[in-house]
């Protein structure tokens, strides 16, 4: 049976979302802000407002898939990632309403540089140190809240999951081991992503069949994800400088299309 190049937007959409589930269950962060470009370049999603608020429903989703997986290893630093998450749910609101006033080229250009510093961002050397006990306290809340409102306006303005922010910044705030903020920044994560995505919804700029086989993808990618983060141990260093090349691939062509429309 010959192929038929109609479904191969659905197939790479479907591609997409898995290797976007994969780097969320893996890294925590980065692998969110691939969702958009591969709805507008090989989905054939012609918006960018459409496509950035499909891709958040979406992380928002898997993120949750995600957060689950963490929750049962028992990793989660439930009372932080809950103060971090809920201080930036007004931000994110806040940022995606910004963000639809801005033109879509204009954001695209702004969506490209954030991918550059996600990148960039990528090959600093992650700490392996920290308190895996850590507690919940005043002195805690106070540096978790305006951390987490603060990300979560960058998150919805650009419509990125913002793991890249989120789990340095709880590392930063708690001294929580990067192994327990990875897996506590997905709270956030999901919060953030469903706060854009509802956002974009009321304006009716969320394609949520779209948005279904994201999710289809991430939800194996992610699983593959939980397995694999355990055996990239040795390996992981390597692996996050490759994937943030390729983050930096992407953001040069993403600027290049934004400033030849």
């Amino acid at each position: 049976m010959p192929f038929d190049p109609a479904i191969a937007p659905t197939i790479a959409i479907v591609l997409g979302g898995a290797i976007v589930g994969f780097l969320l269950a893996v890294f925590g962060g980065g692998g969110s802000v691939l969702a958009a470009p591969v709805l507008l370049y090989l989905g054939g999603v012609t918006d960018a407002h459409v496509a950035i608020g499909t891709a958040s429903a979406a992380v928002a989703a898997n993120a949750t898939l995600n957060l689950a997986g963490h929750w049962r290893r028992g990793r989660i630093k439930w009372p932080c990632a809950t103060v971090f998450a809920l201080a930036g749910l007004a931000g994110s609101f806040a940022g995606s309403s910004l963000a639809k006033l801005i033109s879509g080229q204009h954001l695209l250009f702004a969506f490209a540089l954030a991918m550059a510093a996600i990148g960039l961002s990528m090959f600093r050397k992650p700490k392996s140190e920290g308190d895996p006990n850590v507690h919940i306290s005043m002195k805690l809340v106070a540096r978790l809240a305006p951390l987490g409102l603060l990300t979560g306006l960058a998150a919805g303005f650009f419509g990125i999951g913002g793991g890249f922010l989120i789990v340095p910044g709880l590392m930063l705030a708690t001294g929580m081991t990067m192994a327990n903020a990875t897996a506590s920044s997905l709270l956030s994560v999901a919060l953030f992503g469903a706060a854009t995505s509802a956002n974009y919804a009321l304006s009716g700029q969320v394609d949520w069949p779209l948005a279904g086989l994201l999710l289809l993808g991430g939800a194996a990618g992610g699983l593959a994800g939980l397995f694999a983060a355990q055996r990239l141990a040795t390996r992981a260093t390597v692996a996050r400088m490759l994937f943030a090349g390729l983050i930096i691939v992407v953001a040069v062509y993403v600027a290049w299309r934004a400033l030849a429309a």
